[in-house]
């Protein structure tokens, strides 16, 4: 326990792979629907909301991580949750067309994934891609990118329950401040 209190540092999302991913994905999403779904098509709705909650939950759960360690794993799995319905809406759009999903390890996933070690990844890394690429290679690139995403969030949820494991939640941190205060 720190000396400033038993309210650890907490809410620094932008740091985390999971959310600049995830934003990613929220923005490739949105034009995505603009650009090859029907204006009133109730999927475009449906998919950008399931990628802005991917992305708004890892924001919350990071920004209530300082006082329930529970509310941050039960939102980052949330995350995970609504980015693994965005990842189906994806699969039935290929799908439905009759096209292939590629597999995770073809040259074009390959290429994807690679793009994503880039130092300062972002949206713009995707851009061209996104505006000058048919529908099925787009969709495809998006469910790269949701397949990393869910892979760091997974890897996010298990080291915070090791965490939560290894160093409790708030009401053990109230106590040991209560008990160091008292000089016990």
């Amino acid at each position: 326990m720190s000396e400033q209190g038993f309210i650890p540092p907490h809410g620094n999302y932008k740091e985390l792979l999971s959310y600049k991913k995830s934003l990613i994905i929220y923005s490739a999403t949105v034009l995505f629907c603009n650009k090859f779904l029907e204006k009133r098509d109730r999927t475009i709705d449906q998919m950008v909301q399931a990628a802005r909650s991917g992305k708004q939950n890892i924001i919350e759960g990071s920004m209530a991580s300082g006082t329930s360690k529970e509310t941050e794993i039960k939102l980052t799995n949330v995350a995970r949750a609504s980015l693994e319905e965005l990842l189906e809406d994806y699969r039935d759009f290929i799908r439905n067309r009759g096209a292939e999903i590629w597999t995770k390890d073809c040259k074009q996933a390959l290429f994807v994934r690679q793009l994503g070690h880039q130092k300062d990844e972002s949206f713009e890394t995707y851009r061209n891609f996104f505006e000058t690429r048919n529908e099925i290679v787009c969709a495809n690139i998006a469910i790269c990118l949701i397949h990393q995403c869910n892979y760091l969030l997974d890897q996010q949820i298990r080291r915070l329950e090791k965490d939560f494991i290894e160093q409790g939640g708030l009401r053990e941190r109230m106590t040991q401040a209560r008990k160091k205060n008292r000089g016990f």
